[in-house]
């Protein structure tokens, strides 16, 4: 069997076609946002909490909440600042920390001479 040349064009095109389809809607895809669902009133010590941000209900998110991120790398859901007291208080607290520096390399000391 001979394709003629058009068939052979028309098929590379829909084809080009199809995947450039399927990348752009594979992109907008990834773009999925990660959202508390609940929240939880128990309290966190502020020891194990290193950042926080805040979720708000007007973007992709639908309640308002506070997500505590933790040095184990656990995202913890809380009440928004302005519902729960010890939320605004930890938050506080976090701001008030001092940056912590880089450490120095151990090891032996550089001899001067």
């Amino acid at each position: 069997m001979m394709y003629s040349n058009s068939m052979i064009l028309w098929t590379g095109a829909l084809l080009i076609l199809s995947v450039s389809l399927w990348s752009c809607t594979t992109a907008q895809g990834d773009g999925a946002a990660d959202c508390c669902l609940t929240t939880s009133d128990r309290r966190i010590p502020q020891r194990v909490v290193t950042s926080f941000t805040i979720q708000t209900s007007d973007g992709a998110c639908r309640i308002p909440a506070t997500i505590f991120f933790t040095k184990k790398g656990f995202k913890l859901c809380a009440p928004f600042p302005s519902e729960s007291n010890w939320v605004s208080k930890l938050i506080d607290q976090i701001l008030a920390a001092p940056v912590s520096k880089a450490r120095k390399p151990k090891g032996k000391k550089p001899r001067q001479q």
